[in-house]
């Protein structure tokens, strides 16, 4: 397949060994932003260093100030010898979020550091590149990365690429399915043996099956769903993926080249 030209290995810290094997970027899911705001990171046996940062805002609460914020993720990049940040905020945007993704994009872009920002945050921080999440469960990935292009540009979008496995009553009362664990997706497909189709708008699998009067829609990832999902994004320009290094690791060796040797 057309490779993606960045694939980026986000990882937990206690997995550094084994992501770092396939000789990959890696973005370390060792950050959040804390109430302050202060930045904040995972306590683990082996201090990450190089690489990206990434930042979640899931405890963040209250107010307070951008500069202080900034210059505490600024230090612990040069401390790290990180070349870039990756802010994951996914709560609902403040005024003090935008602030902050819009400074620290202007200041990494100053410094020669990349910066990422989710997609609520792309219109605050114009400096930063805007992730872009694959799993769709309705319309088209394509259609959907179409509207991103178009609002941001194809210069500016990385997709971060989630391991779909989803469980939906039919008819969905919210669009939302029931995630399911590997082992939860295989026993369905054994216990009701259902015929696995491919959605070409959805880039991902499917089945359906009936359990008691409802019905189901079950919509999951492989290793050549999510090729497809890079080939849409590739033909649109995108050039950036993030692949979150626990969900993935088992189609890893389909997806990227092969491990470094004596890793």
């Amino acid at each position: 397949m057309e490779q993606m030209e960045r694939l980026i290995l986000a990882v937990a810290p206690g997995q550094l060994t084994a992501a770092g094997r396939w000789g990959l970027p890696l973005a370390h899911l060792a950050y959040r932003a804390g109430s302050g705001p202060h930045l904040f990171r995972a306590n683990a046996p082996v201090s990450p260093r190089g690489g990206l940062m990434v930042i979640d805002d899931a405890r963040l609460t209250g107010g307070g100030e951008a500069e202080g914020f900034c210059n505490e993720v600024l230090r612990e990049c040069a401390a790290r010898r990180f070349t870039g940040v990756v802010c994951r905020f996914r709560t609902r945007p403040t005024a003090l979020m935008e602030e902050i993704t819009g400074k620290l994009g202007e200041l990494c872009r100053g410094r020669g550091l990349s910066c990422y920002v989710t997609e609520p945050y792309g219109l605050s921080a114009p400096q930063a590149r805007v992730i872009i999440p694959t799993a769709v469960s309705g319309g088209s990935l394509r259609g959907r990365l179409e509207e991103a292009v178009g609002r941001f540009g194809a210069g500016r979008l990385a997709l971060w690429v989630d391991r779909v496995a989803e469980d939906f009553l039919l008819p969905s009362p919210n669009g939302a399915g029931a995630p399911l664990t590997a082992e939860e997706l295989q026993k369905r497909r054994e216990e009701f043996g259902s015929s696995v189709f491919f959605s070409d708008e959805l880039c991902a699998h499917y089945f359906t099956y009936m359990a008691g009067e409802r019905g189901h829609f079950v919509l999951f990832d492989d290793a050549g769903s999510i090729q497809k999902k890079l080939r849409v994004a590739r033909s649109l320009g995108v050039d950036t993926a993030f692949f979150p290094h626990e969900e993935m690791a088992d189609l890893l060796e389909a997806l990227v080249e092969r491990p470094m040797e004596g890793a």
